[in-house]
């Protein structure tokens, strides 16, 4: 049974529903979340629900962590969406989906390490980092300028790491190396007898590898197979623009893929 890796929808429905039709369009019907359910988008309750029904599991991110207590070093938009997206949930007129979404942020996890169905060996999942699974990013261009970090990182994996964060799809592998998806053949990462590997999953709402189509991961047995979905941007960078809380720019950037 192959697994589908969804991370960082960041309140956009729009791209999660695509992303969940795709999904299912291909028969896989396990799904995992990497966390940064919430934040910057214009739909954090609509998400959260969608979230709790279609996936395994979620860790916690981030922006879930900021909403829950306090975004901090945030940048200002970034803080703004977080305290806006803190009175979506505090303004739901009933009680029992107001706790009920509130609980199951408070539930998510920051590390999850499990052998998937049909799987040969146990997969490791965090946001962030395995040093620090909410805030630490792993760069691609880390493997140049910060190659001891990578190292360090990767010494914390048994074989395979499933990250988001960034919003920037790739693999990194212990040489250290990164190969974004275009640099993969069909854009699949064929897991090899003795290397370690941390495959960042990109971002369902808010890529940045500008290719403005939402990310996703299928993890199979031998191979994690990445996607691109495009979806409907327009309708969620109009929704964000219509909230004065939120920044345009962050309507802005989807088109780019930034």
């Amino acid at each position: 049974m192959p697994t589908a890796v969804i991370s960082d929808v960041h309140g956009n429905a729009a791209a999660l529903k695509t992303v969940l039709a795709d999904i299912a369009s291909r028969g896989v019907t396990r799904i995992i979340s990497l966390g940064d359910i919430v934040g910057y988008g214009p739909d954090p309750l609509e998400c959260v629900d969608l979230i709790r029904e279609k996936c395994q599991w979620s860790l916690m991110g981030n922006h879930d962590f900021g909403v829950l207590y306090e975004p901090t070093n945030f940048n200002a938009p970034a803080e703004a969406a977080a305290y806006w997206t803190r009175e979506q949930f505090d303004a739901e007129p009933d009680d029992a989906k107001r706790k009920s979404r509130y609980d199951f942020l408070d539930r998510l996890r920051v590390r999850v390490v499990e052998t998937p169905p049909d799987g040969t060996f146990p997969v490791m999942a965090v946001h962030g980092s395995p040093r620090r699974p909410i805030n630490e990013y792993i760069f691609g261009d880390d493997v140049v300028t910060a190659p001891d970090k990578v190292t360090t990182i990767l010494e914390r994996v048994q074989k395979l790491c499933l990250v988001g964060h960034t919003h920037v799809p790739g693999v990194f592998t212990d040489e250290p190396d990164f190969y974004p998806p275009p640099e993969l053949t069909g854009g699949v990462y064929g897991f090899v007898e003795g290397e370690k590997a941390i495959v960042n999953v990109g971002s369902v709402g808010q890529p940045r590898d500008l290719d403005p189509r939402a990310s996703y991961v299928i993890l199979h047995p031998d191979k994690a197979e990445f996607i691109r979905v495009a979806y409907d941007i327009a309708a969620t960078a109009e929704k964000i623009k219509a909230i004065p809380q939120l920044s345009d720019w962050l309507g802005d950037r989807l088109y780019e893929g930034r």
